[in-house]
This record gives structure tokens, sequence and C-alpha cells, in this order.
């Protein structure tokens, strides 16, 4: 890739603090780099220019790049943003993850049916990687422990090599360039080849393939535990490598110190933060107590105290479906240290819960990390809570409902330990580089500050009822639309009317996200147009998108009622083009960098309580679409910060949700009730929609009438309602826009700078800075 020998040498200058973060992560949904880079260094135009006069289009070159798609979803968007952020606040911060061979796979539709294929990203290289094979670290697995007089050693293990892969990660226009190291798994050259015989050395050097097998694929999951042992292995093997990365590197960190390495531990709080990205890396804790204990000899209290200090939690789900419980016997097996370490921290945990609560069996009982009955489990969520000092939810609506429900007891007895950092995304990709047009229309108004401090957007405020930036928004807007149309017949062969309302609902497809809310509502706008089609409807092009994890049945058929729903409505001469509904095939980051500056309503619809936060919500946002959507996640504060009134707010909140858990939840009295919905799940059952297998949906009708968790009838009724006002506003563009525009100007609060610097204040112990570096070739 010739261009990246046009970028200066700013990728070599790393940024020197005392104390460093590293935030540990199984995913970075990280992208396309290029566009990204270029508008961080302030290189875009010389680069066209470049590229011009070579003869090639930089647009033609950008799309050669594969996403990095190391992510399911939000989870691990959201450590892409982070890095993006720390790296722009300055501050000596370390992404740490797998370099997987294959990341998320790629999404094919055929005959209405999702199909995986292999996303084989690395195939022709990836240009911002630089390999690392000095920093090679072995990892140990399997093997027994020895309890000795000099303490315990842990042998006989088998060892697989972690290799660092460097890869840049440019902050805005400040000349500190920050790393994310991702670890690939190697067999060592010793690998099985104990046996010499022809046969068995052929063998053994095929099998090398099993160590390797670690880094070779993300489990492709969201919101969802497998208790595989590969997966236990991957989350193992880049907590080793990582802790043994930071250790190295803090004991030849001078800091003052004139000892040639240092061997004094105890002020490795001080120097070292380690944020963990939901429990996938809770092996981070064991791990450290077993180098500080085993290896470093420290005695156990001071081990424990260093570990607290430095370890903080993320949490970014209630689901019990996705919660980590790993069964004891697999632990035994492959970490056979590890568990003798969870069973100490949590004796002593229990010590300290009997005595605060004496006589309280069913409080020891709950706070245990190991669960009893039937298959021995160790809960990762209690250990991380128990083995660090700060634990933080994603929206302040979650860290409510961790403090009040399923971290009860541990918030009764270290509340200290509890706070919320409500997520944000990063306003260079999601604002200056996927829509520059709306970026530029807000500089001319308020200058180019924003982009590194969101909060100055509130400044729009003045601009509300400005006929000429209501004006230059909507044409903005009306561009983004017809780009898109353009992309969705190149790509998709088909024609939509680019003055229909953009209506999108783009994300991971999930039974708690309610993508079959929205079917609802599209069978009823098509049966209230078919019924009276001479009525002045507001044109719609619905547009559903996402990957449903390759396991899970029910999503899958979720992805095919939708497909099946285009089918009938998009061919239905009737309808015409005042509705179309359309699944958003293989939808990336990339596809999202295309989608949402074109969207005007974004569809956030979790049954209150469900969705920990969401960020595609705050994406939409920032990108002038206005919102439907239920008080769940950050939605609830995306409404204090633009107006409720400028949102299009619907459904049970939190409190009618657990009222209507203990009434219990009765579908066919809805169903009952409402003709109109009742019309609906008649058509899906009945095969209207499916007329060649007449029963091809049963299981989604059956779910939704008996076993729905996330009660979609008991939203309906108040969705369409809102659904009704969306329509009518649309009529009226300067209104709509008006709303636009106190959207955009609340979006402050969003930005993932903000979430960071909260981190860093309260959490990391740092102070984030907007201070320039000077430039590598600054004559000084």
């Amino acid at each position: 890739c010739g261009i990246l020998h046009m970028i200066p040498h700013v990728f070599l200058f790393q940024i020197c603090s005392r104390h460093r973060v590293y935030y540990i992560s199984l995913e970075f949904y990280m992208g396309r780099s290029l566009q990204n880079t270029m508008v961080n260094l302030a290189l875009e135009n010389a680069c066209d220019e470049a590229t011009y006069q070579l003869g090639l289009d930089m647009e033609e070159l950008e799309d050669m790049e594969e996403d990095a798609g190391l992510g399911n979803g939000g989870l691990g968007r959201l450590a892409a943003c982070f890095l993006d952020s720390m790296a722009s606040l300055g501050l000596a911060a370390y992404g740490y993850g797998i370099r997987y061979e294959f990341g998320i796979f790629n999404q094919k539709i055929v005959n209405g049916w999702q199909v995986e294929e292999a996303d084989d990203w690395l195939r022709y290289g990836n240009p911002w990687e630089k390999a690392r094979p000095e920093y090679m670290r072995p990892v140990h697995f399997y093997g027994r422990t020895e309890h000795q007089p000099g303490g315990v050693k842990w042998v006989d293990t088998q060892v697989v090599l972690a290799l660092p892969y460097d890869t840049p990660i440019p902050g805005y226009r400040n000349n500190v360039v920050n790393t994310m190291r991702l670890w690939s798994a190697k067999a060592p050259c010793e690998f099985n080849l104990k046996d010499f015989n022809v046969g068995g050395y052929i063998q053994a050097v095929l099998d090398r393939n099993l160590a390797e097998n670690i880094s070779r694929v993300l489990y492709p999951n969201d919101n969802f535990f497998e208790g595989k042992e590969l997966r236990l292995k991957q989350e193992y093997f880049v907590v080793s490598a990582t802790l043994q990365d930071i250790i190295r590197r803090f004991k030849v960190s001078k800091f003052g110190s004139r000892e040639i390495a240092r061997t004094d531990f105890s002020k490795l709080p001080d120097k070292v933060a380690i944020q963990l990205n939901d429990t996938h890396p809770a092996m981070a804790i064991p791990e450290l107590m077993r180098v500080l204990v085993d290896e470093e000899k420290l005695t156990w209290e001071n081990a424990w105290d260093i570990c607290v200090r430095t370890c903080a939690y993320t949490n970014h789900t209630v689901l019990p479906e996705a919660l980590e419980r790993w069964p004891v016997d697999l632990f035994a097996h492959l970490l056979p240290r590890h568990l003798e370490i969870v069973y100490e921290i949590n004796r002593r945990h229990l010590e300290k819960v009997a005595a605060k609560y004496p006589g309280d069996n069913d409080r020891l009982c709950r706070m245990s990390l190991i669960e009893e009955g039937g298959q021995k489990r160790i809960n990762m969520a209690h250990l991380c809570i128990v083995g660090s000092h700060a634990v933080n939810g994603v929206a302040q609506i979650h860290s409510d409902i961790l403090k009040a429900t399923i971290f009860k007891d541990f918030y009764e007895m270290e509340p200290h330990k509890f706070q919320n950092k409500t997520n944000g995304i990063t306003p260079r990709r999601w604002l200056v580089m996927c829509n520059p047009g709306l970026a530029e229309v807000i500089a001319e108004r308020i200058g180019e500050d924003f982009i590194r401090n969101l909060n100055q957007l509130r400044e729009l405020l003045k601009f509300v009822n400005d006929e000429a930036f209501i004006r230059d928004v909507a044409k903005v807007k009306q561009e983004n639309k017809l780009k898109f149309a353009v992309h969705l017949e190149e790509h998709y062969k088909v024609k939509i009317n680019p003055n229909s309302m953009f209506d999108v609902q783009v994300k991971r497809i999930h039974e708690y996200k309610r993508q079959l809310l929205n079917c609802l509502h599209i069978i009823t706008y098509y049966n209230r147009i078919k019924k009276e089609p001479n009525k002045q409807w507001t044109p719609r092009t619905i547009m559903i998108g996402g990957k449903a994890a390759p396991g899970y049945h029910s999503a899958k058929m979720i992805i095919r009622l939708i497909t099946a729903i285009g089918e009938v409505i998009n061919n239905d001469p009737v309808v015409g083009d005042r509705l179309k509904v359309i699944f958003l095939e293989n939808y990336r980051v990339t596809l999202a960098e295309k989608i949402i500056p074109a969207a005007d309503l974004s569809e956030q619809i979790s049954t209150a309580g469900t969705e920990a936060s969401g960020t595609g919500n705050m994406k939409f946002m920032l990108n002038g679409a206005l919102t439907i959507g239920t008080m769940d996640g950050a939605n609830v504060e995306m409404a204090e910060e633009a107006g409720e009134e400028n949102l299009f707010i619907f459904g049970m909140r939190v409190d009618d949700v657990d009222a209507l858990d203990k009434r219990g939840y009765h579908a066919e009295e809805y169903y009952n009730r409402l003709p109109e919905l009742k019309q609906a799940i008649d058509q899906i059952a009945g095969g209207f929609f499916s007329p060649k297998q007449p029963d091809l949906f049963k299981e989604i009708v059956n779910m939704l009438m008996h076993h729905d968790r996330f009660k979609v009838f008991a939203d309906y009724e108040d969705y369409i309602k809102c659904q009704e006002k969306v329509n009518a506003l649309y009529k009226n563009p300067k209104e709509w826009t008006k709303k636009v525009i106190y959207n955009i100007a609340g979006c402050g609060k969003f930005s993932s700078d903000r979430t960071i610097a909260q981190y860093a204040r309260e959490i990391w112990g740092m102070e984030p800075t907007h201070e320039k570096l000077p430039a590598p070739d600054d004559k000084q």
C-alpha cells in the first residue's frame, strides 16, 4: 500500500508518561484505518493531491482496504473508539487483544437466509501492523501444581508462544501515537517433537496447528456465553501475554529508581492501570496474583492489595445468558494453578462477608465466586468485582440496575467501588470522517474546535431558528440520502425513493433488540396502505441490518422473516414506492459509515432494562437522525440532553416492565384486544409472507404468543401511535429539521473523549490533556 509511505514518521513517536493504562479486550472492532489516519494526521488534502498526481483515485484506494472486523458489535467498537480518544487526550494507553486470523464472518443473504462466509481479512497482508518477534512471550496451559516449601510451582505445562503485532493509533492532530498490540499464537519449535520416527515427525509438525488455533477465529456471539475450552484458552492467552508485557515494561521503567530493574512492586498501582472490558479478560486477576505470589514471592496480602488497586472492571450486560460462568472441571484441567488461586480469593472474600453479615448463609451463597448445584461454576463477574477497585456500568440506568439487581449484595458491601461511565463515540470517525458535509456546515457556524470538544455543539442552539442553517442541515441530509440510494442500487440492485423517510434499525440481531417489533410496525403500516390506498401516506424506506450469531436459531429466523416481508411488500403494485423494506446485507463498520449519515429515523426499541447503553443510538443522533426509542440504555440520557420532546419516546419504563413481570405477561390479552396486532400475527402464522411454506414462521409466532421474555406485544400499541407522530412530523420538513438541530446540539455528552476523561480521572488516576506534542520533524 504505497500510500503509507506518504505518512510521516510521526508513528515512531510514543508519548512518555509515568502512568500507563492498559485496556484489555477480546474485541477491537476497528473497521478501516486509512481515512481515519489521514483525518487525525491532517493529511487528507496532501494524500488526495499526491494520489491524483499518480493517476490514482483516493476513494477507489480507500475501498480496497479490508475492514479489521475483530469484534461482534458494541463492545468491540467501543474499544476502538476508546483507543482514538485515549490517544487524542494524550494518555499513555495501550490496547491489548488478539490478532484473530478470521474476524467476524461475512454475511451473505441466500434465498432470504443468512449464510456465513469466513472473513479472510489478512489474505493480502495488513499494512498497518508491525510484527514484534523480539517481544514474543510464552503462555502456559494444562500441567499440574507442586506445593514446595519455597512456594508453588506450576509444572509439566504445554507452552504456546504469543507473538505481538503492533498497530499505530494516532491521536487527533496532537502528534501522539499510541499502540494497539494484538497477540498471535505460535507453536514453539520443539512442539510435540518428542518422537522422531518419520510418521510421528510429520504428524508433530501438522499438530502445530492445534497450538496456533488459539488466535485463529473470533467467537461470533454477541451477548451470549459459550463455555468452550478454546474460548477460555483465548481469554487466558491474551491475559498472560499482556501481563508479562506490563511487568516487563514496569521493571525496566526507572521512574527515578536506581535499580537496574525494579523489584519493588508496591508502586505498580501508581504506574499501571488495567481496565477489563467485560469479564472476558477476568483471568488477569488470578494471573496477576500468580505472578506476584509464585514468581515474585510477594505475600498474599501485599499481592492482593496491589492487584485490587491496579484492576478495574466494566460490565456490559445484565442478560443472564451473557454472563460468563466457567465450569470448575474445565478450569482444573486447563489452568490448575489459577483454580487454586480463585479458591483462595473466594475463601478470604467469604470470610469478609461472614464477618460483616454473621449467620447470613443465603448471602454467602449469593456472593460466592463458586456457584454450587449441579456442575460447579466460577462466576467471572463476581471475581471481577472482588478483584477490582472500581466497577462501572456503561449508562446511568444500567449502572443503577447493576446496583439494584445482579450486583446488589456487592454494592451493599462495598458501595465505593461502583461507578457509572456512560459510553461515547469518537466524533472523528463518526462525524468528521463519515459525514464531512455536516461537519463543514457546523464548522461554518461555530468553528472547528468542536471536533476536540464536542460540548461546543451546544452553540448550535443559537441557530435553531436560522433559516439558512435549517436549509443547510436539510440539504446535507438529502445529499447523503441520494449518495446512499446510489450505493444501494450499485450493490443491491434495488431502486429506492430518496424522498421517502429512511427508517433504519442496524445492530446485531437479537430478541432483546426487538427487530420483531419493527416487523410488526412494517406489517401494520402495509395493511393500512392496502386498506386505504388513496390516502396521503408518508413514504418510508425501512432498512434493517445486522448479523445473527451462527448458532442463534431464533435470530436467523428473524432475518428470514424480514426478507420474506420485503419480498411481499416490495412487489405489491398497490404500495408502489410508498413503502419499501430492505435487509442490509453484511452490516459492518464500513457500511455503518455510509448508512448512518443518510438515516432520518433511528430505531432504538429494546425492552427497557435490557440494552446496557447502545452506541449506534449516539451515532445516529450526531448525524442528524431523530430517534424513536424506549427509555433504555443511553436513550434516557439522550432525551435528557436534547429534550424529551425532541425524541420519539414510547413504551414501558423499567418500573413498568418489573410491574408486568409481577402481574404476569400474557401475550394473548394484547392479541385479542388489538385487531391490527391480531391481523399481523395471523398473516405471519398463516403463510401470507411465506406462501410456499405456510408454517415457516410458526416458531416465531409461538415464541411471541407463549414465551416472549422481551414483551413485544406490551409495547406494540404505543409504538404504532408513536410512529404516527413520526409520520406527521416528517410531513413538515422545517419542524423536523429543527428537532434534528436540537439533537445535534445535545450530542456533546456522547463523545468518547468525555467518557475517557472520566475513566482517566475517576478510575485510572490520570489527567487528560489537549496539549499538542512537538512533531518529530520540528527543529527545536
